[in-house]
């Protein structure tokens, strides 16, 4: 049995986005737990589809002994201030710190896309404060996210990165039970000293079309799970999340193995598998009035609703979730049968409650946050139904957490209803519409602010999927992003332009 320290401290951040990550919405935490320390990690953490949680049976069912600090996560945004970023990484650090000379090993579940107002790369910063405080002896491994950008100081400071493979993430409490597994090869002598081999890939990867549940991503993440077992300890490949305007932005895959040729062979094979592929990622979306028309002439004859994801104010990626492009399309074609979710306008959650059930209020309804996108929609819009905006989650990726929006009303234009909350949340959970009455399945279209995450639970009642390009500040195409900070060389987008000086 070893004792080992466990923190997490997550963000993904959109340096392109307005909103800022504070201490306070660490704090919230909003769809994810907010700030969780010590023991109490035990109680929140292993019923959700959480890393952490994972590791934590894992660790346990293996017989290790835990010390919990602290987690924290915020939803995605622009940058995370300094002042949140050095008062929960000195929370993490001084936490190890009374511990050492009295662990044996540090689990830290992190994201790897976390940009801060003082630095490019805020896991690798707190990996080498880790690495500082224990020694260069002392295992130090990380759980990842998919879309983790990462760095070469990432890889230097930690003993093993183990990213999820899943995009949705089904696989993060699986990801942080494989590094937990890892981990106890390492202390218990099963796998001997491990070597690292790290390959960038050259081009910048759209989000959405990362996903795993289609090609080309399928076949890649097919391909990395046959490296495991044998010589080859574990093997990560990250497509990068690329709003993120740091050098080191980017798809990278990182491998751990018994010998230095192994963990590069596998490593260049991947690498080869990717460029391999390069054709197959380009993008596709649909402008907002043609995926809204389509969408109403499929609807006529389906029987299960059509899905329009709103990929570009996804506030998964950073979006403020109160844009109005997609909406204003639903309501201009005079669409029945339509629902969108979730659009963040806490004034008019509150004016909603204010007037209650069987209210008609005046609006102008979300374009607040984000002003680049289009303006509010001003419109006269029935209070349809209230909540407190708490509820639990069912689907495969926010399973077991308890989301919490604050105030939140079901609101309807014409025939087109539109959740409308107070806080952030992506609309990857079908209980998003059913705390308010709506059965998800019974729509003719469903309109989600989401770009992927979607996919895990309402692939299985959608007719069609569409991809819609409306308005908002998670840019999917790379190339039109105004880089300023990105290394040079790297192509901006699948076969597309090559940044320059």
């Amino acid at each position: 049995m070893s004792r080992i320290a466990i923190a997490g401290f997550q963000h993904e951040t959109n340096t392109f986005a307005p909103l800022k990550a504070r201490y306070d919405n660490f704090l919230q935490g909003e769809s994810w737990p907010g700030l969780t320390r010590g023991e109490q990690m035990f109680e929140v953490l292993p019923p959700m589809n959480i890393a952490s949680g994972g590791f934590i049976k894992e660790a346990r069912r293996l017989g290790h002994e835990l010390e919990p600090i602290l987690w924290a996560a915020a939803v995605p945004s622009a940058h995370v201030t300094e002042d949140a970023y050095e008062r929960i990484a000195g929370m993490i650090v001084e936490g190890i710190a009374a511990l050492r000379g009295r662990i044996d090993a540090v689990y830290l579940d992190l994201h790897g896309a976390m940009v801060t107002e003082h630095l490019e790369d805020g896991e690798g910063e707190l990996l080498r404060r880790v690495r500082a405080l224990v020694g260069a002896d002392l295992p130090v491994v990380a759980s990842l996210d998919l879309h983790a950008n990462v760095t070469v100081g990432m890889v230097e400071h930690a003993s093993a990165l183990i990213a999820y493979r899943t995009y949705p993430h089904v696989d993060m409490a699986e990801t942080g039970a494989l590094t937990a597994r890892h981990l106890h090869d390492l202390l218990s002598g099963r796998r001997g000293r491990q070597f690292k081999a790290y390959r960038r890939v050259p081009f910048l990867l759209p989000l959405t079309q990362q996903c795993t549940m289609v090609e080309p991503s399928k076949g890649i993440y097919e391909k990395l799970a046959a490296l495991d077992g044998g010589i080859v300890s574990v093997a990560s490949y990250t497509p990068g999340f690329p709003p993120a305007d740091i050098q080191e932005c980017g798809p990278s895959i990182f491998v751990y193995a018994d010998s230095q040729e192994a963990a590069d062979r596998a490593a260049n094979g991947m690498l080869e598998e990717v460029l391999g592929r390069e054709a197959d990622f380009a993008v596709g979306l649909m402008a907002p009035a043609d995926a809204v028309s389509h969408a109403m002439r499929r609807a006529n004859s389906a029987r299960r609703p059509v899905v329009l994801a709103d990929v570009q104010d996804n506030p998964g990626a950073g979006g403020t979730s109160d844009t109005t492009g997609l909406l204003r399309a639903l309501v201009e074609a005079g669409a029945r049968g339509a629902v969108l979710g979730v659009l963040t306008d806490p004034e008019a959650a509150r004016i909603a409650h204010a007037a209650g059930v069987g209210a008609e209020i005046e609006l102008a309804l979300g374009g607040k946050a984000y002003r680049e996108g289009d303006p509010p929609l001003h419109g006269r819009f029935l209070v349809e139904r209230l909540s407190d905006g708490r509820f639990l989650c069912t689907g495969p990726f926010y399973g077991g957490t308890r989301a919490d929006l604050g105030p939140s009303a079901l609101l309807r234009i014409g025939e087109v209803r539109v959740v409308v909350a107070t806080r952030r949340m992506q609309a990857a959970d079908q209980e998003i519409f059913r705390h308010l009455g709506i059965e998800p399945s019974e729509q003719k279209i469903l309109a989600l602010k989401s770009s992927v995450h979607f996919r895990a639970h309402f692939t299985p009642i959608a007719e069609e999927i569409l991809p819609v390009e409306a308005k908002g500040c998670f840019v999917d195409r790379p190339e039109l992003l105004p880089y300023r900070n990105l290394r040079t060389g790297i192509r901006l987008a699948p076969n597309g332009p090559v940044r320059s000086a």
